[in-house]
């Protein structure tokens, strides 16, 4: 199987990336590259929440066979960024906004039960760990507005965080469901001013965490995750052109 070398088919908008022109820099599996490529494009609105992801334009921009599309689509479909609709194939996800509530709350419940058994458990190796990927994230959030690099480094900081609360329950069910706010997430860390807030609330939590006081940090855990909330609703709003209503939260 190859990468097509002809130019990808470009969008109109200013911000398209060369999506062809993406696989191919590391050695991993084409279709880890491609579904890296789709899932990047996904996250930062080179596609469109309810945009349809038809795979023979795909095939065309990508440079890549039919399998490897039907392959990446169906681990996108798995993550929750993209459904297939009969009649209509796959198309990117639109959470209505009491979906989006249910797994901000899901998020809640869980996440403040990882930060209390994180802050009561963890080694200090551990929160020194914690510390150092927070650092990370907030040298990211200082950059050229890359949502993206923001989302990886926070992916990290909560790998940490979950594998020090030592709850492997917690780990894998808080995972999935952080995968199925991805998009959300994106949105959320897209509005004016969100990126600097979430560090600095973060920042708030991890000070608990280090000073031992659970419950100071789980009050600093759910502060950020109704801020997120908030600003993943009207980002979703924003881009999809869904009603909001603070009355949701």
């Amino acid at each position: 199987m190859t990468v097509s070398g002809n130019s990808a088919p470009r969008s109109s908008s200013a911000e398209t990336t060369d999506l062809a022109a993406q696989v191919g820099r590391v050695a991993a599996p084409l279709r880890q590259q491609v579904l890296d490529v789709l899932r990047q494009a996904i996250l930062s609105f080179h596609y469109a929440p309810g945009q349809r992801l038809i795979e023979r334009e795909l095939i065309e921009e990508i440079g890549v066979s039919r399998t490897t599309i039907r392959e990446a689509l169906r681990e996108l479909a798995a993550e929750g960024l993209v459904k297939t609709i009969p009649q209509k194939g796959a198309v990117v996800v639109v959470p209505s906004p009491q979906e989006a509530v249910e797994l901000y709350e899901l998020r809640a419940v869980l996440e403040a039960l990882a930060v209390r058994r994180f802050t009561e458990l963890a080694s200090d190796e551990q929160v020194a760990e914690l510390r150092e990927a927070f650092e990370a994230l907030a040298e990211a959030a200082t950059g050229a507005g890359d949502t993206l690099r923001v989302l990886k480094t926070k992916d990290r900081f909560y790998d940490v965080l979950l594998r020090g609360c030592g709850n492997r329950s917690v780990h894998s069910t808080l995972g999935g469901v952080q995968a199925r706010l991805s998009l959300l997430r994106a949105t959320s860390l897209a509005q004016p001013g969100r990126t600097g807030r979430s560090v600095q609330e973060l920042r708030t939590m991890i000070e608990a965490i280090e000073a031992r006081n659970a419950d100071a940090a789980v009050r600093a855990c759910n502060h950020h995750i109704e801020q997120a909330k908030r600003a993943g609703l009207e980002g979703l709003s924003a881009t999809s052109g869904l009603p909001f209503s603070g009355a949701t939260l």
